[in-house]
């Protein structure tokens, strides 16, 4: 199935690790060129950079969802690069540190509302800076990555859960607004998946409970949640849009 990508400008927000990374290979390897965004990890950028055949197929950019103008910037920095933004999937995010967390009620206000300004607001804005040249062009694919935490829920996680089940709302009326000028919205909500960092931080026990609980008896790859934000991506999808796209089993 030839998927329309070749030579398609795709920006992945996040690109360095678990499925950021995944997704940047995934792209790369259906012939994209690929702007990939880091916050600290610029030589693993770099690298990813290198491994696509350098400045004319891949670019690596500095973005911090808490700082605004790497936000501002962003968009405009992959336009003067590779001419446009034809896919824009946003998948960075900023975890609360990892430090014992109060009861919600005993939350300081200033936090979570930095919280949100940082996973839902500076999202916002990036799709907002991109989709004028979609429009423009007649065409673009937006995907927005959730967590299946937005689905169940989990305790110390209210705040996080807010951001990411506030994009379904913003990608159903995004959809509405975008799709007849040929830009489709779509989020896609991974469950736990085995990166890196799940396998690095999490009890073996806590992964098999959780592989458990699903259908398949296993976790999903970061692999195979790129396969599925490329389709969505692509273009053979052509008339799926404000889609809630869930890649958890029922657990």
């Amino acid at each position: 199935m030839d998927l329309g990508l070749t030579d398609r400008v795709v920006l992945v927000t996040g690109g360095t690790r678990g499925i950021g990374e995944a997704t940047v290979r995934a792209f790369g390897a259906e012939g994209a060129r690929v702007a990939l965004t880091y916050a600290g990890a610029k030589d693993r950028a770099d690298c990813l950079v290198r491994e696509l055949g350098g400045p004319d197929r891949a670019l690596a950019v500095h973005y911090d969802l808490a700082r605004p103008g790497t936000v501002e910037d962003l968009v405009p920095t992959v336009e003067r690069h590779f001419g446009t933004v034809d896919v824009l999937v946003a998948n960075a995010v900023r975890r609360p540190a990892g430090r014992p967390r109060p009861g919600f009620e005993r939350l300081d206000p200033a936090d979570w509302a930095a919280f949100l300004d940082d996973n839902l607001t500076a999202t916002i804005r990036t799709v907002q800076t991109a989709l004028g040249a979609m429009r423009a062009q007649g065409r673009g694919r937006i995907a927005l990555i959730s967590s299946h935490l937005a689905a169940k829920g989990q305790a110390g996680q209210e705040v996080y859960t807010a951001a990411k089940s506030a994009l379904h709302g913003f990608a159903l009326s995004l959809a509405r607004d975008a799709g007849p000028d040929g830009v489709l919205v779509n989020v896609i909500s991974p469950g736990l998946t085995t990166t890196e960092g799940a396998l690095r931080h999490l009890p073996a026990a806590v992964l098999e409970k959780a592989a458990a609980a699903l259908p398949t008896g296993r976790l999903g790859s970061p692999e195979e949640v790129a396969r599925t934000v490329v389709f969505y991506c692509s273009a053979a999808n052509e008339n799926i849009t404000g889609e809630l796209v869930s890649l958890v089993g029922r657990g």
